[in-house]
């Protein structure tokens, strides 16, 4: 017969499971805003430029758009079978500090294409479908809402379309696969031979599914380029066009790669002084094989994948680590966060990616801390009320919140008697460090100003103040604006610079009561562009981890 004590200790044990299960349900961070509930077009690309603003872009031959063409224009779009004469816009521009947009001219389809900001801040967009599939566009940008798309005529020289573009360290761009394009090419082109031979991707392409379109692409800290496709990757070195390792599938056997769609990153890199650096890539989600060949024959929609592999690129015997995610998700983004964490967010729990295919949306966004153990990485979020299906983005901003858009499972403009209508709102998400109970721990940067430039391999001082008090390590993040599109952040890129000292500096009112909250850091550039290629980045501070709002800076 149990004791009183034992009775006792068993209902405080129920108890402080309950409050501690309470707690983690509470404990569900973040905050949604919706910033716009229509912005005209349905953000199937965005890319932010280093003048905080964002452009957007979906297709321009499905019908008109929710906006008009400035000034009253209208363009000839013979492939669109719904509007042959086109007055409406199919890309915008977001102003951050204003919340507002404007419409843009691109002239070619841009359906499921590519791009990269140019170390200048340009940002060089490539391929599309039909009448875009060899174009190049550029975006320059500017304060004065005068800027517009310019087209490049041939700019390719094989059709692009749901291709991956990587920036190199020498600040050309490489293109590489697309729909039935086993090969890469560069932009601008260089000569002879333009289009190399890449049979990884044919593979792992497979019969009926592709599962190979919009290659995970990384720069590893060699130079070379980590190429993950359906289950597996390579480490290429693109000068040489030769295969310098080969990576083993990841267990299970499952493809990750669009239509079965996943994402992945590549992980903070730190110790960037080290000889050797740890290089770390992530891949999260996707859809079982066969699955899109279900639901586009048989309307079966299987589970997704709920599992993320994660392997240490540059190791002499890389194995991958597969763990569990709190939900199943196929065409989820992931973002990498100014402190180091990851973000996962949009997509759905069944189906695969493509028209009408994706069931179950995926309502939670979902927290990978990399530093904690296997087992006690993720931490489930606040939910949203809005499906964000195939077709959805989400980036990081200077400010810290992650900005989320799309959704058009449809081949056209949906908005009625349809399972998940064409989302044309704009959202921002605000993670748990923008809370104001962290206020006090928010450094605010004092120098360098935004828009300075840095040189690599050289000591920075970064000047920073705190209204509390900083107790642990200081960290300072770069991280590289990304053009996402299709579940893929090509380009995203944190970096840790190596910390090497930190005081406390003297200010005014230190000087009159004895004390200051001002700070120096002193840090070390990147040494080369291997580790971090030239051009913008955000650059954080970040105590006990929460960042300050970023500043623009240009390494070159």
């Amino acid at each position: 017969m149990a004791t009183r004590a034992t009775i006792l200790n068993v209902l405080l044990l129920t108890s402080l499971q309950l409050l501690l299960t309470c707690h983690v349900t509470l404990a569900a961070g973040g905050k949604w805003d919706l910033l716009l509930p229509n912005v005209g077009i349905s953000a199937m690309h965005m890319q932010l430029l280093p003048n905080d603003r964002v452009v957007m872009f979906d297709r321009t031959n499905f019908g008109p758009s929710n906006i008009s063409l400035p000034n009253g224009n209208c363009r000839n779009n013979p492939q669109d079978p719904v509007s042959k004469i086109d007055c409406t816009a199919h890309s915008i521009e977001y102003n951050v500090a204003s919340n507002k947009i404007r419409p843009l001219t691109v002239q070619s389809n841009t359906w499921c294409s590519s791009g990269s900001l140019r170390p200048d801040g340009v940002l060089v967009q490539t391929g599309g479908d039909r009448d875009g599939e060899l174009k190049a566009r550029t975006f320059t940008p500017c304060d004065n809402n005068e800027c517009d798309w310019v087209e490049i005529n041939n700019g390719l020289a094989r059709r692009r379309w749901y291709a991956s573009n990587h920036i190199l360290p020498n600040g050309q761009q490489i293109v590489i696969g697309g729909q039935a394009q086993f090969n890469y090419e560069f932009f601008p082109k260089t000569t002879s031979p333009n289009v190399i031979a890449l049979p990884f991707l044919a593979e792992t392409s497979d019969r009926g599914e592709e599962n190979n379109l919009y290659p995970y692409v990384f720069l590893n800290t060699d130079g070379f380029l980590f190429i993950f496709a359906n289950n597996r990757a390579i480490l290429l070195d693109y000068v040489k066009n030769t295969v310098v390792k080969t990576y083993p599938a990841i267990p299970g056997g499952d493809p990750r790669s669009y239509p079965s769609t996943g994402s992945a990153v590549l992980l903070p890199l730190k110790n960037l002084e080290a000889d050797k650096i740890d290089a770390e890539v992530l891949v999260c989600g996707g859809a079982p094989k066969g699955s899109f060949i279900a639901a586009f024959r048989r309307k079966t929609f299987v589970k997704a994948l709920d599992t993320c592999a994660r392997i240490k690129i540059n190791d002499e015997t890389p194995q991958w680590t597969v763990e569990k995610m709190p939900h199943a998700r196929v065409m989820g983004d992931m973002t990498l966060l100014p402190n180091g964490d990851v973000l996962l967010i949009n997509g759905g729990s069944a189906g695969s990616a493509a028209w009408e295919l994706g069931r179950e949306p995926v309502f939670v966004p979902d927290l990978y801390h990399p530093e904690n153990p296997v087992n006690s990485r993720f931490e489930s979020l606040k939910p949203n009320t809005i499906p964000r299906m195939y077709h959805s983005t989400a980036i990081l901003l200077r400010d810290g919140r992650v900005l989320v858009g799309g959704s058009n499972p449809h081949g056209f403009y949906e908005f009625t008697n349809v399972l998940f209508p064409t989302e044309l709102s704009l959202e921002a998400f605000s993670p748990a460090y923008l809370e104001p109970e962290f206020a006090k721990l928010r450094p605010k940067i004092l120098s360098p100003k935004s828009q300075s430039t840095i040189t690599y391999g050289k000591n920075l001082k970064v000047k920073f103040k705190v209204s509390g008090k900083v107790k642990g390590p200081i960290k300072v993040t770069m991280v590289f604006p990304s053009f996402t599109t299709h579940s893929f952040s090509m380009n995203q890129r944190l970096l840790v610079l190596d910390n090497v000292r930190v005081k406390r500096t003297s200010s005014i009112f230190g000087a009159l009561f004895g004390k200051s909250n001002n700070y120096e850091v002193q840090v070390r550039t990147p040494r080369s562009a291997n580790i971090a290629p030239p051009g913008y980045y955000m650059m954080f501070v970040v105590n006990e981890n929460v960042p300050s709002e970023g500043i623009w800076v240009r390494l070159q």
